[in-house]
């Protein structure tokens, strides 16, 4: 389990792991151990948040800030798998080519683009999310936010053990390597854990991000099947960008929504 553990920080941050040994036996339960990249990203996120309360920052550089955090522990990674299935999805070709242009390591117009989307939109909620609820509430109300990146990179592992996968890549191999029960099984466990945590703390929130959630999941099994064939890596990260720019959507929404409801 702890070389799974290291496979996972190795393969999906940029944490120093040393040189971690890619068996077969060790990749068993790697995915199990990708929520726990989540864990981090949440962990510094909120201590970003904590630590700019005591300088006198402007808006803005804290926002920034929660908007890099995540590329900087993953190296970009996810945003790599982003660009390339916009790419795709643009070009409406049929699913072969779709998946050419998933393993082309150039980005075309439409990767450039849906990639600043991504950025200004996700940068745009971080400070309403500051505004609204932690400058006048504080840590607790952004933890909501924190569990997200456990719930995303949960529903992500799922996806890659149990949607059916493209004949090659990355997602294939991880496929192959794991012990899909087991692992299935606590992943699951952990989903169940952020959903209870998220409604029993943060009941309006909590529902909303789990929604955004499960509604983004379902929509990756309908396209990975229609548009690819099959579920990849790089479908994998695109599902993780959107899954989390829509968590922080929902968040948004819902904070702006509790006056109503109390």
């Amino acid at each position: 389990m702890i070389n799974s553990i290291r496979l996972a920080f190795a393969m999906f941050s940029r944490v120093p792991t040393g040189n971690p040994d890619w068996s077969e036996r060790n990749m068993r339960y790697m995915l199990c151990a990708f929520p726990l990249v989540g864990v981090l990203i949440g962990a510094l996120e909120l201590l970003w948040l904590w630590a700019t309360t005591l300088l006198p920052l402007n808006p803005i550089i804290r926002a920034l800030g929660v908007t890099l955090i995540p590329i900087a522990v993953t190296g970009g990674i996810h945003l790599d798998g982003f660009c390339d299935a916009a790419d795709a999805l643009a070009s409406h070709a049929p699913p072969e080519r779709k998946r050419e242009i998933l393993k082309d390591p150039r980005a075309g117009a439409f990767a450039i683009i849906a990639l600043g989307v991504w950025l200004l939109s996700y940068f745009a909620l971080s400070e309403s999310l500051l505004i609204l609820r932690f400058d006048r509430h504080g840590l607790r109300y952004t933890a909501p936010f924190a569990l997200g990146f456990v719930l995303s990179r949960t529903l992500s592992a799922l996806a890659v053990l149990n949607f059916p996968s493209s004949k090659s890549g990355l997602a294939r191999s991880f496929n192959e390597a794991a012990n899909k029960r087991t692992a299935t099984v606590i992943l699951v466990a952990i989903l169940i854990l952020c959903a209870a945590a998220l409604i029993l703390l943060f009941p309006l929130p909590g529902v909303a991000i789990l929604a955004a959630s499960v509604a983004c999941f379902a929509y990756l099994k309908v396209m990975s099947h229609r548009q690819f064939g099959g579920m990849s890596g790089d479908l994998a990260g695109y599902f993780l960008q959107i899954c989390e720019l829509l968590q922080l959507l929902a968040l948004v929404l819902s904070w702006e929504a509790l006056p109503w409801f109390s």
